[in-house]
């Protein structure tokens, strides 16, 4: 066993020399070619730049590579100044790594400037140089010192992470521009009427059309094709014919295997063609190349290729986001409990420390301040216990939010930025745009903008949003904000509510129930009716208050049971006197027919289905009295031509049996027609009695 280990060790220590063997020559041929070209004439700092820039197992071979490029290049007065630069730039490389200074990136970038600009003032001294020379100088070393930082950026990023798509995008951009910079070293190598670095270029952009997105496509063929040009001078038509044949092997993109690479290369042969000069047949040659071996590549390269460049794994989806957020509002929702707890545990102690003081000094006080002392306790403790109770209502409100985005099962980004540009045309420019599809298949269009949305309801643009989605869309539901407005387009239901409304006022012009109608844009029709205690200005104000504040909660996303707590902590604390408000909700779905209806302290409601009345009555209290308020719940399901119908007790005190016939003796008028004939016949009813505040809310569910 000892000696099967040491073998396996000596193979792993071979497996690192040659591993380190191979670096090196990496490091002596980049080099050696950073060294070779020439840029404007005789500049050529990049290899001063790439020995400042390696690493310290590396620098030494980095620096002779540049030395033998330089001396390959030619001896002449530049090579003698550029390998002085090499010289000091492997000075400055030993200093930072004797001293620790290579994490450093400006010092790096300061060794390649002094390098560059030291040895280049030497020159212009010694030929007595004029002072726009020196000028130059001074610009080759700013040129150095940049060329050192793309080349120390591009060393000491996490390759790993490459394949992942994970590496941030300043990082890809030192490596694109690292590489731009080598074949722009390369560019004047010939063999025969072709140029390797330019085909090699054309080939990684056909990788880049293929594997990766329009943008990072067009950005590599600018890139690279600068990067070629500039040491060769044809700026003009390198930089067009690549840029160009790029765009057009796009467009070709997806209708057949290498349609992409058959339009470059036609591209590229019309900008040969017309340029017609010396460099045409080159440039026509290296696209044919490249276009080539991108065709000729084996499937299993192929196939590493697409995993290296496009591949997302490792990424997050947008699932994974999805539920990473829906986790965090658990978790959200879990500590909100935790402190609502806390808070509990502690006003009770509180209340049983001052409720002791005060019985210990009853005897010297007179019984009215004791009394007034005791008012005071309650109404303090009734504070602290809705303070511990709004705590539990945003634990609610986030796992609401928490089962919201969890039935958000894609967000469709290709579609956002679509309708984004649509929604430009009409000029509504939004904050944002999402494209939602629930678990159900649903789609809804979320639109979030600061400008003036009215153009939103134009039934054309409704429709083009939903040729995007590929779905039939109903009108948007426009919700104001501050100084914001949310549009909420939704998939077109399989139904449609058609709904009816009446009311009475039984003490002056304002009556103590509210009625709210509306939308949660999301497929759901919400009626709602909230009666407040008494008749009147003070009803009316309580009724406005639940019927309002359920309403906007629901809308904004909250679930029916969060927002009851929210109302009925608002209604606690809104005065001293006693306020209260009842609730009655019914929430059809239009895709399924499904009806929840949700009571507090509300009167029974009826569902005529199949030419019959159900009556459904529920026990529960209204909002507004005690803590803890919750809903009673019952479900029903609706089909075509089933109707719904919500009663304040005004109208349900009259007796069940005369509404059911009332119900029945109303058949194949309009929903508006029967609420108004319905509140007449309960107004005759109920004359010579006492009067209450009448409110009735009538629904037919109709085919859509």
């Amino acid at each position: 066993m000892a000696i099967k280990d040491k073998i396996l060790s000596q193979k792993s220590e071979r497996k690192i020399s040659t591993k380190q063997y191979v670096m090196f020559a990496v490091y002596f041929a980049s080099g050696f070619v950073l060294s070779l070209g020439r840029v404007a004439g005789d500049v050529t700092p990049f290899g001063v730049s790439f020995t400042a820039a390696a690493p310290k197992k590396f620098f030494p071979f980095a620096a002779a590579g540049a030395a033998a490029g330089c001396l390959v290049s030619g001896i002449s007065s530049h090579s003698a100044r550029y390998l002085f630069g090499i010289a000091m730039a492997l000075l400055g490389s030993l200093a930072a790594a004797a001293f620790e200074l290579y994490k450093n990136p400006l010092f790096v970038m300061s060794v390649a400037f002094a390098s560059d600009f030291l040895s280049g003032s030497v020159l212009w001294l010694r030929q007595s140089g004029t002072a726009e020379d020196f000028v130059i100088v001074l610009s080759e070393a700013v040129l150095c010192g940049g060329g050192t930082y793309f080349f120390y950026r591009s060393i000491n990023s996490d390759y790993r992470r490459f394949r992942f798509k994970a590496l941030p995008l300043s990082d890809v951009s030192c490596i694109v521009i690292s590489a731009g910079l080598m074949l722009m070293n390369l560019s004047s190598l010939a063999v025969g009427v072709m140029h390797p670095a330019r085909a090699v270029a054309m080939f990684a952009v056909l990788l880049a059309v293929r594997f990766s997105g329009e943008k990072q496509a067009l950005v590599l063929s600018l890139a690279l094709g600068f990067s070629l040009s500039v040491a060769g001078g044809d700026v003009l038509f390198t930089v067009g014919a690549i840029a160009f044949s790029t765009l057009v092997a796009l467009l070709f993109k997806g209708l057949m295997p290498f349609a992409s690479a058959l339009g470059f290369l036609c591209s590229s042969g019309f900008f040969a063609a017309a340029a017609a000069n010396e460099n045409s047949l080159s440039f026509f040659v290296d696209s044919l190349a490249a276009t080539l071996v991108f065709v000729l590549i084996p499937s299993k390269i192929n196939a590493k290729l697409e995993q290296l460049i496009s591949s997302d794994e490792g990424t997050a989806h947008d699932g994974s986001l999805r539920q990473n957020l829906v986790l965090k509002l658990r978790f959200a929702s879990s500590a909100m409990v935790a402190i609502s707890e806390s808070v509990d545990t502690v006003r009770e102690r509180i209340n049983e420390i001052t409720r002791q003081k005060n019985d210990l000094e009853k005897s010297s006080m007179t019984d009215e301040e004791y009394i007034r002392r005791e008012i005071v306790l309650e109404k303090t403790n009734q504070i602290r216990e809705v303070a511990s109770d709004q705590f539990f209502s945003i634990a609610d409100m986030l796992e609401d939010l928490a089962f919201e985005f969890d039935e958000a099962e894609i967000f469709d980004t290709a579609a956002a930025e679509k309708i984004r540009r649509l929604l430009g045309t009409f000029e509504i420019y939004p904050a944002s745009v999402s494209v939602i599809e629930d678990k159900f298949s649903r789609i809804r269009v979320e639109v979030l903008s600061e400008c003036d949305a009215s153009p939103a309801k134009d039934r054309q643009l409704t429709a083009e949003i939903g040729r995007i989605v590929g779905r039939y869309l109903d009108s948007p539901r426009v919700t104001y904000f501050k100084n914001e407005t949310m549009l909420a387009y939704s998939e077109r239901a399989n139904y449609k509510l058609s709904i009816g409304f009446a009311q009475h006022s039984a003490e002056g012009k304002l009556c103590g129930d509210t009625v709210k109608t509306f939308s949660d844009g999301r497929g759901h029709s919400i009626l709602v009716i909230s009666d407040g205690m008494g008749k009147g200005s003070r009803a009316a104000l309580d009724g406005a208050m639940g019927a309002g504040l359920i309403s906007k909660l629901i809308t904004a996303g909250f679930g029916f049971d969060s927002a009851l707590k929210v109302v009925n902590s608002a209604l606690l604390v809104k005065s001293n006197d006693e306020s209260l408000a009842t609730l009655d909700i019914a929430n059809v779905d239009l895709y399924t027919g499904k009806c929840e209806l949700y009571k507090a302290g509300a009167p029974a409601s009826y569902i005529i289905k199949n030419g019959s009345v159900t009556k459904c009555e529920l026990t529960s209290m209204p909002a507004g009295i005690l803590r803890g308020v919750e809903f009673a719940k019952r479900t029903a399901v609706l089909g075509c031509d089933d109707c719904i119908v919500l009663m304040s007790d005004g109208i349900c005190d009259l007796g069940s049996r005369w509404i059911e016939s009332v119900l029945l003796s109303l058949d194949g008028l309009s929903a508006q027609e029967t609420a108004d004939e319905m509140l007449k016949l309960a107004l005759n009813e109920s004359e010579g009695k006492k009067l209450d505040d009448m409110s009735v809310i009538f629904a037919k569910l109709e085919r859509n």
